[in-house]
């Protein structure tokens, strides 16, 4: 009997050969890229205790500190209660600081356990490690805003309702990525974790404190306004405050450009700094 369907035995489908050196990857690496994203995300996702929850905690613990001691029964801050001021920088503050501990432990890990080849030897471009590192820090940072939000949400007689929500996506953005950024250069320059301490101690902590988180800027000496006009994070934590309240110790404008610029600038130096290898090749 011949009309009966002949099975065709199954072949697996010949693997393509490419010849040494022939370029196989075009354009961008995406898969590459978003696996490096998605194994910097699990680190810190699988210590979410301390890398989301703890800086949450601390960071309310200075809303109920500074409500309590200087807020006051009807202290107001640019026309807003006092929590209610204060609450939106306290969130950037947080988001900042987190987004610039995850930057800048990663490549300073590689070389201290000597497993920095991880992320230099995969086929991923310079411009694809950068955003992966970027972006997942981002990520913790965005995780621990949330957070916040939330317990804030919650607290008593403070209120965290978006006024202009496209302040708050940008600017929250935009100051996370300054820090992680800085965070990238710090991993490349450090070679151990002391001085990425150092860094965090004697510039990120007083640039955040200092930036009118707790306090108007309006209040301050002709001197000590213009050193706070210098402060890059104080752009970021005025437009992210005035999101919420509508209200901005400076030019909410010139904070979008300045922050901008910033982070264009700092994404070029890293990138340059990657691709030469500073204190990464031998």
């Amino acid at each position: 009997m011949n009309d009966q369907p002949k099975i065709a035995a199954a072949h697996p489908a010949p693997v393509p050969f490419h010849e040494p050196g022939e370029l196989v990857i075009r354009n961008v690496n995406w898969a590459g890229m978003r696996a490096l994203y998605r194994k910097e995300v699990r680190r810190f996702m699988k210590v979410q205790l301390q890398t989301i929850w703890a800086p949450a905690v601390t960071t309310l613990m200075f809303l109920v500190i500074f409500t309590i001691a200087l807020g006051g029964a009807n202290r107001q801050v640019l026309g807003v209660p006092f929590a209610d001021f204060i609450a939106p920088g306290l969130m950037m503050m947080g988001m900042m600081n987190n987004a610039f501990a995850n930057s800048s432990f990663s490549l300073l890990a590689g070389k201290m356990q000597g497993t920095l080849i991880d992320y230099l030897m995969p086929p991923l471009s310079v411009g694809e490690l950068l955003l992966a590192l970027v972006g997942a820090a981002v990520t913790r940072a965005v995780a621990v805003g949330l957070a916040l939000w939330g317990a804030m949400a919650l607290w008593p007689g403070v209120h965290v309702t978006p006024t202009h929500l496209w302040a708050v996506i940008w600017f929250g953005l935009m100051g996370a990525s300054l820090t992680a950024f800085i965070g990238v250069m710090t991993s490349i320059w450090a070679e151990k974790f002391d001085h990425a301490a150092a860094i965090t101690n004697f510039l990120i902590g007083p640039m955040t404190l200092l930036s009118g988180t707790f306090y108007s800027i309006d209040r301050l000496s002709p001197l000590f306004r213009a050193i706070s006009h210098a402060n890059p994070f104080f752009y970021a934590i005025s437009g992210f405050r005035y999101g919420f309240v509508a209200a901005a110790d400076g030019n909410v404008l010139v904070g979008s450009v300045v922050l901008l610029a910033l982070n264009a600038g700092l994404a070029v130096l890293c990138y340059v700094l990657l691709r030469k290898g500073w204190k990464l090749k031998a």
